[in-house]
């Protein structure tokens, strides 16, 4: 079975080949149905053995499609100190992208 470990978002991801994660939302303009490609890939496993990258695979690639985009519930943060009348309350919705990786190079 051939895998990958990819470096997207200050996250490290195994996927092979089919595989659907969810990960930060990649600055750019994208849209469902976008090929995206990631390069910064840290390690490989195929047929021909394993590439352990210095910290990345020279020539490596992994190509995906957007299939979502979305946002995570809301999270409430709140700050409040005592005797002071101060408090502040906001809200934060984290954006999301669901990918499905096509293949590994």
């Amino acid at each position: 079975m051939e895998f990958a470990v990819i470096n997207t978002g200050g996250k490290q991801y195994k996927v092979s080949a089919g595989d659907s994660l969810k990960i930060e939302k990649i600055v750019g303009d994208f849209k469902v149905g976008d090929k995206i490609v990631f390069d910064q890939v840290m390690l490989v496993e195929g047929s021909k053995g394993t590439q352990v990258g210095t910290p990345t695979v020279t020539g490596a690639k992994v190509q995906a499609t957007l299939s979502e985009i979305g946002r995570n519930k809301t999270v409430t943060v709140i700050k409040y100190k005592q005797k002071s009348r101060y408090f502040k309350k906001n809200g934060h919705r984290q954006p999301w992208f669901k990918v499905t990786i096509d293949s590994i190079k």
